[in-house]
């Protein structure tokens, strides 16, 4: 049974014919990520599947078949930047429009001991953050040569935190090298960073007629936190069941209407650099706990213009666009 508190896509959001038009979901093989490409695929679209296993992005396409778009995998692995080169010098060579990308992969690094990939980054940072942003910055010729192209990523309730603790990003030390490692810290630095990134991409790209997002899409019953040690595999195995007796979390097909409202909706574009939520008790101030489409973040952090592009001339440095 639904969450009495989901909020959903509208009917003629769900509806539209999207014969014609071209999209990419990064870990679209499963969760979040394939409830949005499936329903993408089933309005009519051409959907790349961009996923680290092809063999499960294939499995998963097998899905697709009878319903009404068409749709592809190509490999890409966020947490190596080689990888998402190699990605997009795939898509160009055989795509000349970017209707909308939805980067909703991610990961947080479950041992609560740094680990980084062989570029040096955090895997947590990698994987939610600093892979998107190259992925991002290299198809953006494509999106600036689509009529009103999208660009969503996701965030998570994680980057509000508490009144007592609100993450911050650390410019001085994104990756942990100097400070006391702390895996969920890291996940919410880097979901602050995303909303960070959607803020200034959406101020760079004014007048182009791209629109960007982030997104808080729930807590989905995906398989967050099936990796890690033995004792944070049990907890969460323990934890998924009673949540959803709850009703706390979501299935992965309603924590997919924020993002499919962002990627489709008529509404969304006059809201470029927002932060949409879906509700979410893991909300520390109670006023968020319904979300809101968009929702003003809670987190003084996540609006700070300053330190915005202070991490996008950064990052483009450390990913050698520079």
């Amino acid at each position: 049974m639904a969450n009495k508190n989901v909020i959903w896509c509208d009917e003629k959001t769900l509806s539209k014919d999207l014969n014609g038009k071209t999209y990419i979901v990064t870990g679209s093989n499963s969760g979040v990520g394939f409830e949005t490409a499936q329903q993408l695929v089933k309005q009519g679209a051409h959907v790349v599947m961009a996923v680290r296993r092809p063999d499960a992005g294939e499995e998963a396409r097998k899905n697709f078949k009878d319903i009404k778009g068409t749709s592809e995998v190509i490999k890409c692995d966020l947490a190596d930047l080689e990888s998402v080169r190699e990605f997009v010098k795939a898509f160009k060579s055989k795509h000349k429009q970017l209707d909308g990308l939805m980067c909703n992969a991610g990961m947080v690094n479950m041992e609560n001991k740094p680990k980084y990939t062989k570029h040096g980054f955090e895997y947590t940072w990698s994987a939610s953050y600093f892979g998107h942003f190259l992925l991002t910055e290299l198809l953006l010729d494509d999106l600036k040569n689509t009529p009103n192209s999208r660009m969503a990523i996701v965030s998570s309730v994680v980057h509000a935190g508490s009144k007592k603790n609100r993450p911050k990003v650390h410019l001085e030390d994104l990756n942990y090298k100097k400070r006391k490692y702390n895996n969920f810290a890291a996940y919410g630095e880097a979901k602050v960073a995303v909303i960070l990134y959607a803020k200034e991409l959406a101020e760079r790209l004014k007048g182009t007629g791209i629109t960007t997002y982030s997104i808080h899409p729930g807590w989905a019953r995906s398989n967050f936190g099936s990796g890690g040690n033995a004792f944070m595999k049990a907890t969460f195995s323990i934890l998924k069941p009673v949540f959803t007796a709850l009703n706390f979390s979501d299935s992965s097909w309603e924590s997919a209407q924020t993002s499919l409202h962002c990627l489709l909706s008529d509404d969304a574009p006059n809201h470029s650099g927002a932060y949409f939520s879906q509700h979410s008790v893991l909300y520390r101030d109670k006023e968020c706990r319904k979300g809101g489409w968009p929702m003003k973040s809670p987190n003084p952090n996540a609006h700070d213009m300053e330190t915005a592009t202070k991490l996008v001339e950064m990052s483009r440095e450390l990913v050698g666009l520079k």
